[in-house]
Parts: C-alpha cells; structure tokens; sequence
C-alpha cells in the first residue's frame, strides 16, 4: 500500500504559475504569411497614422512576445480599456486582469507609457514655459489626464521661467490628495526656484475648480509671497479638458 501511493506520488506534476513565456509555449502558432513583418513594413513606409489604434498596439505587443497572433490580445485590451491611451496608462494590476496578459506584457505597456512622458517632458524641460505654454499643457495632459486618482504636483521654475524640476508632490483617492502649502515652498527654495505652477487632476472628468482647490491655491500663494516665490498659474486636468486659475482670474 505504502509503495502503491509512493509510486502515485511521483506521477503528480507541479504547475508552474502562467507566463508570458508559457502563453507563448500555449498559444503560438508559426507566421506563415509573415503578418509580423507586413505590419512593421505598413508602419515604417506610411508611419502611425496609417494604422488603426489596435494595430499600433499589436507592434508594441510584439516586444514582449517574440511569437505568435497577438491581434486577439490587442483588440481584447481595446475592448477592456476603450483607447490606445487609456492602456498605456491602466496601472499593472488592471492590465493582468485581461486574459493573455503576462508580466513581460505589462512591462512593454508601462515602458511605453513612460517613454511617451519622457518625451513630452522634453518639450518643455529647460525651456520657457510661459512662451511654450501649449507644450506644458499638452504634457500635463498626458501625464495626468487619465490618472483614477487625484495627484497634485509642482512644476518649479527658476528667474528665467524655466522649467528646472516637476515633482508628484501627493497622490490621493479618486477625488482628494491632501496639500501642505509650507512643503511646496520649502521644496522650491531647496531647488532654488523663483516660480511655481501647481498642477492636479480631476479623475471625474470635470476640471471645475471645487472650493478646496481655490482655498489651497490662495494658502500657497500666500507662503511663497512672503519668500519671493511667485505661483503662476494653478491647472486642474480634467479627461481631455483643463481650466487655469489666472485665465479665470482665480490668481
């Protein structure tokens, strides 16, 4: 008896936890007509715009699985999420609930995302924001507008007007993350700035500005006032939309 369930023992196989590299080994199936390669072709002779929102994200697919049809995949996230945007900056736990997705798969989306920030920052790094205004909202935009909870940050200038820091000061719930109006001061006069913009977001959509959001902006401005440190502007990011406290004479 003791033998018989030794023997039994054996046979039992462990299962390892799902991969991206075992959905490959499940799921991939050679490429004969060579999709993979035409795809890339379309992209690098017509460029972006020739290609529907699901294709694109077919190509960064591709990064993290070097085999198989990942058109079901794609049009499966465009279904779960609605936009090509709103995958690139879905959080890493949303992005493994869809079927098919891996850690090498989200890796690829989140390294996506960042390089797109990284690149619209460019934009305006170093550079005069006051004269380069669109630029910094069009930024703002990408890195706060499709955010699900509120995040308050602070871009820094120095006596040029030039952006030298843009730091995440609090991030919250889905409508509040708390202020410190002497932390923004006291982080400016670190960094040597001269000038702030504040930035947060509205995860509702609406970037109307609520009474909290006026009372803080008045408390920083009245911080930095006795310091020399001027705040600018305040933008509130709504999905697509923005409004600014010195265009509605709020500053």
């Amino acid at each position: 008896m003791a033998a018989r369930f030794s023997r039994s023992l054996c046979l039992v196989k462990h299962t390892p936890p799902t991969t991206d590299l075992a959905l490959n080994k499940m799921t991939d199936k050679p490429d004969p007509l060579g999709h993979r390669k035409r795809l890339r072709g379309r992209f690098l002779k017509a460029g972006p715009e020739a290609l529907p929102d699901y294709e694109m994200l077919e190509l960064l697919l591709f990064q993290s699985r070097p085999l198989g049809d990942l058109k079901p995949l794609a049009k499966r996230l465009m279904k779960h999420f609605g936009s090509f945007a709103a995958i690139l900056t879905a959080s890493p736990r949303r992005l493994a609930e869809v079927k098919g997705v891996g850690e090498a798969t989200v890796t690829a989306i989140k390294v996506a995302e960042a390089a797109a920030l990284r690149l619209s920052q460019g934009q305006v790094l170093l550079r005069p924001v006051l004269s380069s205004w669109q630029a910094l909202i069009d930024y703002c935009q990408e890195a706060m507008g499709h955010k699900n909870n509120e995040q308050f940050r602070v871009l820094f200038l120095d006596r040029k007007n030039q952006l030298i820091a843009d730091e995440v000061q609090q991030s919250g719930t889905v409508d509040h993350a708390p202020v410190y109006p002497w932390e923004v001061i006291k982080r400016a006069l670190e960094l040597g700035a001269s000038a702030v913009i504040l930035v947060h977001n509205h995860p509702s959509g609406d970037p109307s500005p609520s009474g909290s959001d006026i009372a803080i902006t008045e408390k920083v401005v009245a911080a930095g006032k006795s310091l020399g440190i001027i705040a600018h502007d305040h933008l509130i990011i709504g999905k697509g939309r923005h409004v600014s406290f010195k265009s509605m004479g709020l500053l």
